[in-house]
């Protein structure tokens, strides 16, 4: 990583100030700009999250703002009511309230004598979430959008469902946000007003997962922030990003084939993580491909960004599985439109002695019916790169599942795109799932996933009202596989599994269903594609730059890890997964701050309806003598006919404890 220190303009830092909203709230901001702007104006970047400017997120902001402004630009980097050093109470990810506010911040931005009245809107996961929302809401100064690791769709592509599958990373991610919610602002810059701003958060801004378990199927709650539901409310040019470890980069498709404005598309190898540090590599010059797209949209100069391929993708090779990964084998490839014609289809049918080839469909039946440990080694729905979150070796799931393998291929063979397997079946149980993997099989032995599915199959013809099977009936369905790149070698065989339990990933059923396959009517249908000369005109990406680092002194190491053990007594999976950042201080502000987090999965063979996940987050933050700490603690479990949350949350003003709730809620289980 290139650090960059001097740019074109000095940049001047403004580290807090107050938005006034049209309620009368304040929203905290912090601001980086060309010490010329207010005499010269420049075009505005604005990211609008609840990740706390000053602290919890500097790090990260601190390497890309202070670039941005020395390039000529205004970067206003805001929290969301209700975090950080915002006034109000935070209850929910991307209400009313906040869209209307990330409005009324543009038009602030837009009438300051610092901007020249245009404005981009940028962010990644949660603000590229509402970027591309508050986009749909057409805001006047608001001009062009960059959106990572975001989601048109909040039911089909966000951390709560998949298939209609509840996703384990559902708790994982509410008890995040749960932690995050207890910390109040800092003192040093809303003063004596901090204590009663941090009253209001803790009595106020609830149980979110209760709310997302109230909500099991794509209801209007779900449709709401969702902008696919009318893509045409977008009028203005959306640069859409992601990566293949990432969750959401299945989005970056939908928007490509239905956005009508100009748009652009990137997906890497990366995980939940920006592409100029992101792992796996390799990296690239990011902020330079951003300056491009906002010196076209913002400044109206000829980058040539336009004249570029639509949509560009890191075709991964074959590669031996690992749980965490530095680098991934592979190169880039170009499509000018999604769906690309050049792509074509190659059929491959399963039979029953467990092949799979392109000749002719199979005959006869397979049972299916996965122990609940089957899945340990999937990693997370959404990675970050950490130890232990990318998909490991597969054997140890796919001996759990019903495997399906072709012969050693005599050549490569690349797919581009969304393999859908054709799936005829029956269930013995009114509610059933199917986890779908498609897998590359090494000379080794190992087992490395490729991509995969999950469905819940009492939503097999919709998401908005599933219906339970009929036990011994047959039914067809597709199931779509997560769209990908990827090239499998010479001498591998490709694997179809096949499993009826995929966990932690996804809550297990009610019942353990048996799944009978009738293989005369089953098929895998991937996405082959030939190498294309566009993808010869691809330029080679610069190595990544960045700003200076935040300055930190490390006071205490953190940790962190996953781990998965088998009580092979009382037959219970564990998978245990702890989050610690360590002690450090900000030398900037003089914060000291440790955050630490564990996460525990469980779930038993003889009980698989009572899978329990238990979460626990401490977040302290100190300065001189003020001092504060949080814990919060989450357990989530089941019964065959409901789902049960217990919760407590407890806040320390040094050793004196100032609030402490519990919740207990009881909830129906609909068909999952």
């Amino acid at each position: 990583m290139k650090i960059v220190s001097q740019f074109p303009n000095s940049v001047e830092e403004i580290y807090h100030v107050e938005i006034p909203m049209s309620d009368g709230c304040r929203l905290g901001a912090r601001i980086w700009m060309p010490k010329s702007a207010p005499s010269q104006p420049v075009p505005a970047i604005f990211e609008f999250q609840p990740y706390r400017k000053n602290d919890i997120m500097a790090e990260r902001d601190v390497t890309l703002y202070p670039y941005l402004a020395g390039h000529g630009y205004a970067v206003v980097r805001v929290d969301l009511r209700g975090s950080g050093d915002s006034e109000g109470v935070l209850t929910d990810e991307y209400t009313p309230q906040e869209l209307q506010d990330g409005c009324e911040v543009i038009a602030w931005i837009a009438e300051q004598d610092w901007c020249d009245g245009k404005v981009g809107i940028t962010g990644k996961s949660w603000s590229g979430f509402n970027g591309l929302q508050i986009a749909a809401l057409q805001p006047p100064a608001l001009k062009a959008v960059m959106t990572l690791c975001s989601t048109d769709d909040r039911y089909a592509d966000d951390i709560h469902y998949s298939g209609g599958c509840v996703l384990g990373e559902q708790l994982t991610w509410s008890s995040i946000m749960f932690g995050k919610n207890t910390m109040p602002p800092d003192p040093a810059n809303v003063g004596e007003r901090w204590r009663e701003m941090w009253l209001d958060r803790l009595r106020g801004s609830g149980l979110w997962l209760k709310t997302w378990m109230q909500h099991q199927t794509r209801d209007a709650f779900w449709k709401h922030g969702s902008v696919c539901e009318d893509f045409s409310r977008i009028k203005i040019p959306v640069f859409a990003v992601s990566g293949w470890a990432d969750g959401y980069y299945p989005a970056v498709f939908r928007m490509m084939e239905h956005l009508q404005g100009p748009r652009k598309g990137l997906i890497g190898p990366w995980a939940h993580l920006m592409p100029n540090a992101g792992l796996p590599g390799p990296q690239m010059g990011f902020l330079q491909e951003v300056l491009r797209w906002w010196d076209h949209w913002l400044k109206g100069h000829d980058t040539g960004i336009m004249d570029e391929p639509m949509l560009r993708l890191y075709m991964q090779h074959s590669t031996e599985p690992k749980e965490a990964m530095t680098h991934r084998d592979g190169h880039w490839v170009a499509e000018s439109n999604w769906p690309s014609p050049a792509i074509g289809s190659s059929d491959w049918y399963p039979s029953a002695e467990g092949t799979l080839a392109t000749d002719a469909p199979g005959s006869g039946t397979v049972s299916v019916n996965s122990p609940v440990m089957s899945g340990g080694y999937a990693g997370f729905w959404c990675a970050f790169a950490s130890d232990g979150d990318l998909p490991g070796d597969q054997r140890r799931d796919d001996a759990l599942s019903a495997c399906f393998d072709s012969a050693p291929l005599s050549d490569s063979f690349d797919i581009v795109g969304q393999p859908v397997l054709r799936l005829a079946f029956s269930s013995d149980k009114p509610v059933a799932q199917i986890a779908v993997r498609l897998n590359e099989v090494l000379p080794s032995g190992s087992s490395s996933r490729v991509t995969y599915a999950v469905l819940n199959l009492t939503h097999r013809n919709s998401h908005e009202t599933p219906e339970a099977l009929v036990p011994g009936q047959n039914y067809e369905i597709e199931v779509p596989l997560r769209a990908i790149a990827h090239r499998f070698g010479v001498g591998n065989r490709i694997r179809v599994a096949l499993s009826t339990s995929y966990f932690p990933l996804i809550w297990p059923t009610p019942e353990a269903a048996t799944l009978t396959l009738n293989l005369d009517q089953c098929c895998l249908t991937l996405p082959d594609r030939q190498p294309s000369p566009l993808d010869e005109t691809l330029h080679a990406y610069p190595g990544p730059e960045q700003a200076a680092p935040l300055e930190t002194v490390t006071l205490a190491e953190g940790a962190g890890g996953r781990s998965i053990t088998h009580d092979v007594v009382r037959d219970i999976v564990i998978v245990d997964t702890r989050h610690e950042t360590g002690r450090y201080r900000i030398v900037q502000n003089g914060l000291e701050i440790e955050v630490q987090g564990r996460e525990v999965f469980s779930a038993s063979a003889q009980n698989p309806a009572g899978a329990e996940g238990k979460t626990r987050w401490v977040y302290q933050m100190s300065r001189g003598d003020w001092s504060i700490r949080t814990e919060t603690e989450v357990c989530m479990t089941a019964s065959p006919k409901n789902w049960q949350i217990t919760a407590t949350l407890r806040a320390f003003e040094g050793t004196e404890s100032v609030h402490e709730q519990h919740w207990f809620e009881e909830l129906p289980r609909n068909l999952n």
